[in-house]
């Protein structure tokens, strides 16, 4: 294992996975901050700048979650003119992804090997439920273990009654109530960051995403701003930045998401709304949407008052999406099909048009 990574969380597999690497002038590092010129790396020595070379320019053009984003553990190559590339990525394990933005059918990774996504989402304004069900599918989907961190608790007089109805949308995740600038609750998230461990902060503008990760780190980290007069976010952290924190754990800052589309998360969305699904077994038909269908035990739990109607149209809302995108998807597959198709016939006529001139 290479020492000088363990405190950025490198471990047993990844020196598997670096081993085929492992040769001169290549050497591993993780990537802490994407900008449109580079990257900037970690080797757990200091910081390095680098670029992306072909094959990883051409993997990411493929596909856009193979892009380079912050958390990677990356292959570097240092070159005799003192250039650094990136050659290629180690596998990831665990990665929060979202639809890629401007209505393309593909998910871009935002944060790679976390071991943790906070939701950040503050008390003042009240919090937006939908909007934490959202985050908390690609939370789960994402293979890290979802928590909910409620900023700003300074600013409101019934935190615990908010802390409760947001509990209540987010069963089995822990949620954190706290305020950086009395330091209340701020013990209990310190506890989470253990040396190694990635904890990457997710969240609206002006939820306080900065701030709490400058109360983290005993110092001033990442610029912060106040709200805006209308009580909406500003937006601050323009970039994804991985941070080291004094104590060993590690915090990643994001911007503000303006959006957040579902990519893949169906597995994603059973563990948000697992009450609806445990109470759905009980369907008169398996196929029962909960809409007027006879014995449906969904409407019958909303009736009594066990479930809220909230919480079935957020599922409903979330599903439509899901399957929107669901179609969006195998239509680009289908189209990229086609036009496979399109080439390999194209070369096929070259190739008997080819033949019959060299047989006259």
């Amino acid at each position: 294992m290479l020492p000088q990574l363990a405190s950025l969380g490198w471990d047993a597999d990844l020196d598997a996975a670096f081993a085929p690497y492992d040769r001169d002038g290549q050497r591993a590092a993780r990537i802490s901050r994407v900008d449109r010129s580079g990257f900037d790396l970690l080797d757990g020595r200091g910081p390095v700048r680098a670029t992306a070379s072909g094959a990883v320019l051409a993997a990411s053009a493929r596909q856009s979650s193979a892009a380079p984003c912050v958390g990677d553990w990356a292959v570097l190559r240092r070159w005799p003119d003192a250039r650094t590339t990136i050659e290629a990525l180690l596998p990831r394990r665990t990665s929060l992804v979202r639809a890629a933005v401007r209505g393309q059918s593909q998910g871009q990774p935002l944060v790679a090997n976390l071991d943790i996504a906070m939701l950040v989402e503050p008390l003042f304004p009240e919090p937006q439920l939908g909007r934490i069900e959202r985050l908390l599918a690609l939370a789960w989907q994402s293979g890290a273990t979802p928590a909910i961190a409620l900023t700003k608790a300074d600013m409101v007089s019934d935190a615990e009654d908010l802390r409760a109805d947001v509990a209540l949308a987010a069963p089995g995740v822990a949620v954190y109530v706290v305020s950086a600038t009395t330091g209340a609750g701020l013990g209990a998230l310190a506890e989470l960051l253990l040396p190694g461990r990635t904890v990457a902060l997710v969240g609206p503008s002006g939820a306080g995403k900065s701030t709490l990760t400058n109360a983290l780190s005993g110092q001033r980290s990442m610029a912060t701003r106040e709200l805006r007069a209308d009580g909406k976010g500003r937006h601050t952290t323009v970039h994804r930045e991985l941070i080291v924190l004094p104590g060993g754990g590690i915090v990643v800052d994001a911007p503000g998401l303006r959006s957040v589309g579902l990519f893949d998360a169906e597995a994603g969305l059973d563990r948000v709304f697992g009450d609806i699904e445990a109470v759905a077994g009980g369907c008169r038909f398996a196929d029962c949407e909960h809409r007027s269908e006879p014995g449906c035990a969904v409407n019958a739990a909303i009736a009594s008052g066990e479930l809220p109607l909230r919480r079935l149209e957020s599922w409903r809302r979330l599903q439509r999406e899901m399957r929107h995108m669901a179609l969006r998807q195998d239509a680009r597959l289908r189209a990229a099909e086609i036009s496979t198709w399109k080439r390999i016939t194209k070369e096929l006529r070259q190739d008997q048009s080819s033949r019959r001139s060299r047989d006259r």
